[in-house]
């Protein structure tokens, strides 16, 4: 067999039914033969962002994969793997490289010596015998630990070098999910119970380890209430009466109220790395920290209590452990926290609702988001923003109710990935409606790749806000915007999405949102892609701040 047929049986055997791609690979072809289906992107850069979303919401039970050509096809994906690495994503690519005799010419591009830093691992094959020994290593660092992007690289004269079939072997590695020390579980849980004020704070990998059940019940159990990170929002539900809602660079009231006289957090299945696109901690809290990667302790923050382990096995051991201390019954009669939260959220709620409720036009981005939730079964509504704008007005308002409800991403924010990440989410969940909200410039960014989600036959909803400006970056030019106008926009997308072959909708008036969305769904459940653009008006401010009247 070829070294590319190598991968499409390593591929075939981890259970893998597509492959995302662009524009050419050996690979393509191999793992067509072998049942699997490419799916070409219109870039390198949306290719990767599909196989990110599957992998984000199939929580690395099932392996993501993606290639693309050698040079320039990788030197174009370099930032969708960066987008990957920065929210710790785990997909698996196999690009190719220029031949071995052409390995180390100026300026030929190799992913070993360029992917280093924005990889969980990086190997290159030197010889067809190693390819499957490469992908084995592969796919065991995919699995366990910290989630992130791996890059097995192999030169294009070893995709089509032979190897005896007799000679291959591959058996699919396990997944570890490592408890914690039963000691440092019980000093956390001591410390958590003593606090007069503690928060959970809860990120991604409850998603990872499949633990938004154990969380729950955690936190029923001692009645702490729980914020999200903005890559965790959904893994707890938020409408949960516990429920803080995500800290982002927007957040709700709550996030704020409760942070604010936070004692004491408990960051499960979150790095506590410092960013800003993720609410901080504050700084007068002692932090607890159960994290299935000790390397991400106390790198930005000091933590007094660690647990080393899988958060769901964690929170299992943490549960026990409280109702030892507690008994049985747990705090779970009382309800002062709880009466805490629902004022704080009523009182956020009613501060921001002129906005959400706003019979305005250009329409209110805030009004969009409030309709968009009241019209969509949130029960099976996956919905992801963009960068920029419609990420922050977005996160506070919208409120997910069940684990990837919502799909927030962010450390690196590169405008347009979420419309890739959406149809990743879609071919993860076919029956489920996938929704992306991004701007007018985000769109331009990636919009011909809307043809993709049509030509694949991969249905979703996109929501485009259109207010003509380069939302938030004005401010920074004024010169340029006055005397050259830089930020003019004129481009009918809803007229767009109809040319490729969707279903457009432009939206001018408030009381048209909810009409409008429900056709486009109606389009979509037919299998057939649609956009709202919708004209909405710049809106300079986000929560948790008070808007101005």
């Amino acid at each position: 067999m070829k070294g590319a047929e190598i991968v499409a049986r390593v591929l075939k055997a981890e259970g893998v039914e597509f492959i995302t791609a662009f524009p050419h690979s050996e690979v393509i072809d191999a793992c067509a033969a072998a049942g699997i289906r490419p799916i070409l992107a219109r870039t390198e850069r949306v290719a990767v962002n599909i196989a990110d979303g599957f992998a984000r919401v199939t929580n690395n039970r099932r392996v993501s994969a993606c290639t693309f050509q050698y040079g320039p096809g990788a030197e174009n994906a370099f930032g969708a793997i960066a987008q990957a690495y920065a929210d710790a994503s785990p997909v698996l690519i196999v690009p190719g490289v220029y031949a071995r005799s052409d390995l180390g010419v100026r300026p030929n591009f190799q992913g070993v010596e360029n992917f280093g830093r924005i990889t969980k691992w990086v190997g290159g094959a030197n010889s067809v015998e190693r390819i499957g020994e490469l992908l084995l290593r592969a796919v065991t660092t995919l699995k366990n630990g910290k989630p992130g992007p791996v890059v097995v690289e192999i030169p294009d004269d070893l995709m089509n070098a032979e190897l005896p079939s007799r000679a291959f072997k591959y058996a699919s590695p396990r997944a570890g999910r490592p408890q914690a020390d039963a000691a440092e579980v019980k000093e956390t849980v001591a410390a958590l119970l003593a606090a007069r004020n503690p928060v959970i704070y809860a990120g991604q990998g409850v998603f990872y380890a499949e633990a938004w059940d154990e969380l729950r019940a955690f936190a029923d159990f001692v009645q702490v209430p729980v914020a999200t990170t903005l890559a965790g929002k959904s893994c707890f539900p938020e409408d949960h009466p516990l429920a803080l809602g995500a800290g982002g660079l927007s957040r709700t009231g709550m996030v704020e109220e409760f942070f604010g006289r936070a004692d004491f957090v408990l960051g499960i299945g979150t790095s506590f790395t410092r960013s800003h696109y993720t609410t901080p901690p504050p700084a007068k809290a002692t932090l607890a920290q159960v994290t299935n990667a000790p390397e991400d302790m106390n790198t930005c923050f000091p933590i007094s209590y660690g647990a080393v382990g899988d958060a769901k096995a964690v929170l299992k051991q943490m549960l026990a452990e409280a109702r030892r201390r507690l008994g049985n019954g747990g705090r779970r009669g009382a309800k002062d926290v709880a009466r805490r939260v629902a004022a704080s959220k009523a009182a956020f709620l009613k501060t921001w609702m002129p906005r959400l409720t706003s019979d305005d036009a250009p329409i209110s981005p805030y009004r969009v988001v409030w309709d968009l939730m009241h019209t969509v079964d949130r029960r099976k509504t996956m919905v992801t923003h963009d960068a920029g704008n419609p990420r922050d007005q977005t996160v506070p308002f919208y409120e997910a109710i069940v684990p990837h409800g919502y799909i927030g991403w962010g450390k690196s924010t590169q405008l347009g990935t979420g419309l890739g990440l959406s149809m990743g989410t879609k071919l993860a969940h076919p029956d489920w409606l996938t929704v992306n909200i991004m701007g007018d410039w985000a769109f331009g960014m990636v919009g011909m790749d809307f043809e993709t989600s049509l030509r694949a036959n991969i249905p979703i909803l996109t929501v485009v806000m259109n207010n003509s400006v380069m939302g938030g970056y004005l401010k920074h030019m004024p010169v340029a915007r006055t005397r050259y106008k830089v930020d003019s926009t004129a481009v009918n997308h809803a007229r767009l999405a109809e040319v490729l072959g969707g279903y457009g909708e432009r939206v001018t008036r408030p009381s048209d949102l909810k009409p409008a969305f429900r056709r486009a769904i109606a389009e979509v459940k037919k299998g057939r892609s649609a956009m709202i653009e919708v004209m909405t008006r710049e809106e300079p401010h986000f929560a948790p701040g008070k808007p101005p009247k």
